[in-house]
């Protein structure tokens, strides 16, 4: 039987550029014993949704008796998804999670048509699946279709030019560039593909990289604030986290010791207790990193589960609703309420740092010309208007609900709308970060900090010292590119992931 991965982080890995799937004998058995039940309980004359019966409201009507026209007409109909295309990696990752979900021998698929879909994943075969046009309640039905689509030929596949770039091709032309024939879709097999939630999980697992990356970022450049501040190091003793016993304040607390000097003091000139936004960061992003965890162990299971349906479990077909998305929707939500915390507090961080009562006496705005220059109020204004804007984004996209499908699918988690929404709003956060970075760039000119190595000294030279006004957006974007390669690079070190 194939390794269940242990985090997210293996399950990204498996669906990567250069990996590939595999398979056992034990998992080909299960498969096939999965099909033969299948083929036992239409032998027998029982209906199957989908097989011998319509889709959707329509169940109530015969299907096709061929399943290569009822498997084409099912990822027809569905072909309405809209949007901007997912990611190549994200695409990958979407049909991984299909097919590993197939493989663990519940979906009663044809393991030939699986290898058949495997082998041209494993050869690099990725469509180019919209982000638009499920409620995700039936699964992600649409972006998948979409995926089932290029299989056969249709829609679009991206390619992987030699120099590593990737590129929109018709999907005959990708299939052709590797010498393969579009598949044909049966109605099982084509049922069990589209009546998942991959998508929005997938989404959602990319969304969680980058919730925690944007945490480690805010932890670094809430250490570098009280370093330059001279701010109380008290507030991060692990003495106060042990005091609590919450695993993730724990580990932010930690993050950010680690970016202040050793033996650093607080200034006499500063409070003995900083302003909610430095003083309590521990607790806010160590609140983060527990959601992060919790939604990590309901993905993981959602990434390694099946969701489709029906469902072949000992000798059964059940008819049920594996497919609905509702876990991996919670989640998102979730996630979203919580990049929202973060990106108010780096937004909150960056106010005390252009106001002269809290930034240690310097000028308004951090810039040297008071009155002649303006220094950071653009950026300011700037990322508080990101961080609203994340707040209509992350509205729970579970509480907009509306019943579709004649009434089949009355209760829809809307879980990619979620995920969408969330993707959204993390570039935004980012922003955050990077007007942020630029603030902790200008605070550091003008306290005299020279000599910087590391990512601070990068950080320097993409945001210089501001003698007159400037444009900063390009800077904005350069410093949060370069924060969340950092935060990239340190990621996996959080050790209370399990507790």
């Amino acid at each position: 039987m194939t390794p269940t991965p242990t985090s997210l982080a293996e399950v990204v890995r498996r669906a990567a550029w250069d990996a590939s799937i595999g398979w056992t004998d034990d998992d080909l058995s299960r498969m096939q014993a999965s099909a033969t039940t299948m083929a036992k309980h239409l032998a027998d004359g029982a209906d199957v949704y989908g097989v011998t019966r319509g889709f959707g409201p329509l169940v109530a009507f015969p299907a096709s008796e061929s399943a290569g026209e009822q498997g084409d007409g099912l990822i027809a109909h569905l072909g309405s998804a809209q949007g901007e295309p997912l990611s190549p990696e994200v695409s990958r990752l979407v049909v991984a999670l299909r097919l590993t979900s197939m493989r663990r021998g519940y979906s009663a698929v044809s393991v030939d048509f699986w290898q058949e879909l495997v082998g041209l994943w494993n050869r690099g075969f990725t469509p180019v699946i919209p982000r638009e046009g499920t409620v995700s309640a039936s699964g992600d039905l649409q972006p998948l279709a979409s995926a089932a689509l290029a299989f056969a030929g249709q829609g679009e596949a991206w390619v992987r030019e030699d120099s590593g770039a990737w590129s929109r091709r018709s999907a005959a032309e990708a299939l052709g560039r590797l010498g393969a024939s579009p598949v044909r879709w049966n109605a099982r097999e084509a049922l069990s593909f589209v009546n998942g939630s991959g998508v929005s999980l997938a989404v959602t697992v990319d969304n969680h990289r980058q919730v925690e990356d944007v945490v480690r970022a805010s932890a670094l450049m809430t250490a570098r604030m009280v370093d330059l501040l001279g701010a109380n190091p008290q507030a991060y003793a692990a003495g106060i986290a042990e005091a609590r016993g919450q695993n993730g304040q724990a580990a932010a607390a930690a993050w950010i010791r680690s970016g202040i000097p050793a033996g650093a003091e607080r200034d006499e000139a500063r409070p003995l207790q900083e302003p909610y936004s430095l003083r309590c960061a521990p607790q806010i992003l160590g609140a983060v990193l527990d959601q992060l965890a919790a939604a990590e162990r309901i993905l993981l299971r959602e990434a390694v589960g099946t969701t489709d349906n029906p469902v072949s479990s000992e000798g059964e077909v059940l008819h049920g609703g594996n497919f609905h998305a509702m876990p991996v929707g919670l989640c998102s939500d979730q996630l979203g309420l919580a990049l929202q915390q973060v990106a108010y507090m780096a937004d909150r961080q960056l106010s005390l740092l252009c106001g002269s009562d809290t930034n240690g006496g310097l000028p308004p705005m951090l810039t040297p010309r008071p009155g002649a220059g303006s220094g950071l109020a653009g950026v300011q204004v700037s990322a508080t208007s990101f961080v609203s804007r994340i707040r209509q984004l992350v509205t729970p996209a579970t509480l907009t609900a509306l019943p579709c499908n004649n009434g089949n699918q009355d209760h829809v988690p809307m879980a990619l709308n979620g995920a969408n929404s969330l993707a959204q709003a993390l570039d935004l956060a980012w922003l955050v970060v990077g007007s942020l970075g630029v603030g902790l760039a200008q605070l550091a000119a003008l306290t005299g900090r020279t000599g910087e190595t590391g990512l601070w000294a990068r950080i320097a030279e993409l945001s210089p010292p501001l003698d007159r006004d400037r444009p900063l957006a390009a800077e904005v974007r350069a410093v949060r590119d370069a924060l969340a390669e950092e935060a990239r690079a340190r990621s996996g070190e959080w050790v209370h992931r399990d507790a």
